[in-house]
């Protein structure tokens, strides 16, 4: 078999009884994290847009819940507006040697389905842990060639969701197979965007999770897709990569359970700047600094960084500032803080975070750029006004699987992300975690939001 074929095959086969019990819980927590994402973008541009035009364009009942408003819709649209919603904030996910925010793409799409199909809480568990095991492997697949021109949630998202929603309605292999080519087909996001600021990034995350569910859906009824869309001469990675390795695509299927792999954010911010974010706080830490003692800061960075961050010179908008080294730095230095109240208040307004942040440099490291994806090191050298120079390291961001965050803390991060809102109050906040803990023996998805 191709390897495509492979992990068409273990797709089909993965029952609830193969998941170890980590790989379950963890599953929880990372849909925990996401709702939060989902949760905390309510009210803010550009969410009500999508709302909008779900009202406009879809029914104004259903039995699917979009999360920032209560209402409920179908699938497909409550997948569309809870895909854009929890990739606002940059709380979500990221699997390190993917680049790929999976639970963005793969809850919405599962959630919404889940919903209006009557499905279980183990029914979503296992759909999404398929739609994670795929997306990794396409993600890395496609290498690190694809993500410096087309943002690989997007792209890969369209067929991770695909994924999860196909393996809910009990796919088999030869289903799966016209699954992925039909949503591989529709793949598609460019980082262009960063450059004016503009709104691009919640439409790829909602495009993906909604195309991936209507690829599913159509598959069901019969629609055929490419047999090879993967692998290839006119597939993905023909158009969208220089450096794929199929091998990949079936690496460790069964036996390495690359959902564990996946980390949580704790800054509010691109995934590329948290290492050196977390090395500067280390250096001022060890060596007691305030920014007041700080005249430069030079982060020694992987490419794929400076690709994306080197885009943003000065950030016009709150989520343009998260990918913006300077600034998270300079919140991070000033406040001690880069979450979503000091991003909110003080980004684009703090004198002292502008000042610092234009000391801040991106150079390319060498050792840095080798062990990325797989590993995201952060390296610093800052240099105080008294002419000192300090050398900052961190190996392991906090929220990598090696320095995780745990249950309490995930706790903690919800509660932040939906006060930062006023999305829920303390009660209700307190009877998500309850309910969301307790998915592996919730028999009906209906009420889990209420």
């Amino acid at each position: 078999m191709s390897h495509t074929q492979q992990l068409a095959s273990f797709l089909a086969d993965l029952n609830y009884s193969h998941i170890p019990d980590n790989v379950l819980s963890r599953t929880e927590e990372l849909f925990l994290d996401w709702l939060g994402s989902a949760f905390a973008s309510q009210g803010a541009h550009p969410i009500p847009l999508f709302e909008r035009y779900t009202e406009t364009m879809g029914p104004t009942q259903g039995k699917a819940i979009i999360v920032v408003n209560g209402r409920s819709t179908s699938a497909y649209f409550a997948a569309l507006v809870n895909g854009a919603s929890s990739h606002l904030v940059e709380q979500d996910d990221l699997h390190n040697s993917s680049v790929l925010h999976p639970a963005t793409v793969v809850f919405p799409a599962v959630l919404a389905a889940a919903q209006e199909h009557g499905k279980s809480g183990r029914d979503l568990l296992l759909a999404s842990i398929a739609g994670y095991e795929a997306g990794i492997r396409i993600g890395e697949f496609l290498g690190r060639s694809h993500y410096r021109i087309f943002h690989t949630t997007a792209t890969v998202g369209t067929l991770a969701s695909a994924v999860g929603v196909g393996k809910l309605l009990g796919f088999d292999q030869e289903q799966f197979i016209n699954l992925l080519g039909t949503a591989g087909t529709q793949a598609a996001g460019l980082w262009e965007f960063l450059r004016d600021a503009a709104d691009s990034k919640q439409l790829h995350t909602a495009k993906a999770a909604a195309d991936g569910l209507l690829a599913a859906y159509l598959t069901q009824d019969g629609l055929t897709g490419a047999r090879n869309i993967l692998e290839g001469d006119q597939g993905l990675a023909a158009g969208m990569s220089s450096d794929a390795d199929p091998g990949k695509l079936s690496n460790g299927l069964g036996s390495r359970w690359a959902l564990l792999e996946t980390s949580f954010k704790f800054h509010a911010s691109c995934r590329h700047t948290h290492p050196a974010a977390d090395a500067l706080q280390n250096v001022m830490r060890e060596h007691e600094l305030t920014h007041k003692n700080i005249s430069k800061v030079v982060t020694h960075v992987h490419q794929a960084a400076i690709d994306v961050l080197g885009r943003v010179v000065v950030p016009k908008t709150v989520h343009q500032a998260k990918f913006s080294m300077g600034t998270v730095l300079g919140l991070i230095a000033v406040h001690a803080k880069a979450g979503l109240i000091e991003f909110d208040r003080l980004a684009l307004t703090d004198l002292d975070v502008a000042s610092f942040a234009n000391n801040v440099s991106m150079e390319l490291d060498l050792e840095v750029d080798r062990a990325y994806p797989q590993q995201w090191l952060g390296r610093v050298q800052v240099t105080t006004t008294d002419g000192r120079v300090f050398l900052g390291k961190c190996d392991e961001p906090k929220g990598d699987p090696g320095n995780t965050l745990s249950r309490l803390e995930l706790e903690e991060k919800f509660r932040r992300l939906l006060s930062f809102s006023e999305a829920r109050t303390p009660d209700q906040i307190n009877q998500l975690i309850e309910r969301i803990w307790a998915l592996q023996y919730t028999d009906n998805l209906s009420t889990l939001l209420e």
